[in-house]
């Protein structure tokens, strides 16, 4: 979608007749694009010094109950009708599996965080072994 945009945008320049603009916009705005994508989607998932980490929010290891690998179509469900409005949910709709992480904290209204991941049998296991 980004990259359509994106052209269309350069052939508009296009339009304007003057010569820089027949390639100039196309070699900046596509690639533009694709990183601006990318730089949106990429997010890394870290379990470091007690902590769960992703996209600045972190979790102390110590409130996190217990996790689960999910796959694409229960990661679908749990983040629409049958989710909890108050869970933390972080998702990349191109990455299908995802962990689901229960939250025990009296005083945090989060009942779990949601996090996409192409591998959420490792992250499980890295979660049990850092505990």
């Amino acid at each position: 979608m980004a990259i359509a945009i994106a052209a269309l945008l350069g052939a508009e320049f296009h339009i304007a007749g003057l010569p820089l603009t027949d390639w100039l916009p196309y070699g900046i705005l596509l690639p533009l694009a694709v990183a601006i994508v990318w730089w949106l989607g990429h997010s890394s998932l870290e379990v470091a010094d007690g902590e769960l980490r992703i996209r600045g929010a972190h979790l102390p290891l110590r409130y996190v109950s217990g996790a689960v690998a999910l796959d694409a179509a229960t990661l679908r469900r749990v983040v629409g009708r049958e989710g909890d409005p108050a869970a933390f949910v972080s998702i990349r709709p191109w990455i299908g599996p995802g962990v689901q992480f229960w939250v025990d904290d009296p005083d945090d209204p989060t009942p779990y965080w949601i996090v996409s991941s192409r591998r959420p049998e490792r992250v499980v296991e890295l979660l049990r072994s850092a505990h």
